[in-house]
């Protein structure tokens, strides 16, 4: 479980976020929504300290990791799988080499102990022959599916990806949605996912925030979102005929 108190963001004084309160549970899938601008990313980089916030807490199952010395902090990253927007592979490496990245620098495993993890969660993203290609000759869904391999990798308690369905059709979308979800029920992890995809939002929101200019608008469950009564995320929403559709 995260759990985030009184959080406060900043640049060269503008704020970015603004007294944010949320708690992303255990085992489900933590959805962050809102338009462009809204400081959804800026969220997401908090929680995996790549910005010092101004003021607040962030607790990771009930350790405040603000201010964490280095060395506690890269202990706490042994536990936290990143999948970034793009999937952020290296492309001068193999698919095999690109998942080992973590085991190389958090374990001191044997060369073939690491290939064996790499090979097994290669199998729990449906990827079968491909550890010896390069990311130029796969595809974008492949890509992602290898990106959230090498997250997994070190058996997080933490996911984080950020827009993972970025630049994908909706067929491969709804694949890379339902394998997220398949494995944060499967390794107990906290998942939190940062999209603007309305499949997402409906299909595997367990618990959902909506940040509108800063400020945390609306949490509940896609269940309840569509009749939220708050109306910047009616708009948010409604933007899409179909969702018009649904609410009617």
């Amino acid at each position: 479980m995260i759990e985030v108190k009184g959080l406060n963001k900043s640049f060269n004084g503008k704020q970015v976020l603004s007294d944010i309160n949320v708690t992303f549970q255990t085992g489900k899938v933590n959805l962050i929504i809102g338009k462009s601008g809204s400081g959804k990313t800026v969220l997401l980089k908090s929680l995996i300290s790549l910005h010092t916030i101004d003021s607040g807490s962030i607790f990771f199952d009930g350790t405040n990791v603000v201010g964490m010395p280095l060395r506690e902090l890269k202990k706490l990253r042994e536990t936290i799988g990143v999948v970034f927007q793009g999937g952020a592979l290296f492309d001068s490496q193999t698919v095999l080499e690109n998942i080992m990245f973590p085991l190389n620098i958090f374990t001191s495993l044997s060369k073939s102990e690491k290939i064996e993890k790499a090979i097994n969660v290669l199998h729990k993203v449906n990827l079968v022959n491909v550890e010896n290609l390069y990311p130029s000759e796969i595809s974008g869904g492949m890509k992602k599916r290898v990106a959230i391999a090498r997250a997994i990798v070190m058996k997080p308690k933490y996911l984080f990806c950020d827009e993972p369905n970025s630049g994908l059709d909706p067929v491969t979308s709804i694949v890379i949605d339902n394998l997220i979800q398949e494995l944060t029920s499967e390794y107990q992890m906290t998942t939190v996912v940062n999209t603007h995809d309305m499949n997402s939002v409906f299909e595997i929101g367990e618990n959902i925030l909506f940040i509108n200019e800063g400020k945390q608008a609306w949490e509940g469950s896609s269940k309840d979102i569509i009749n939220s009564g708050v109306s910047c995320l009616d708009d948010f929403l409604f933007a899409s005929s179909i969702i018009r559709k649904l609410k009617k």
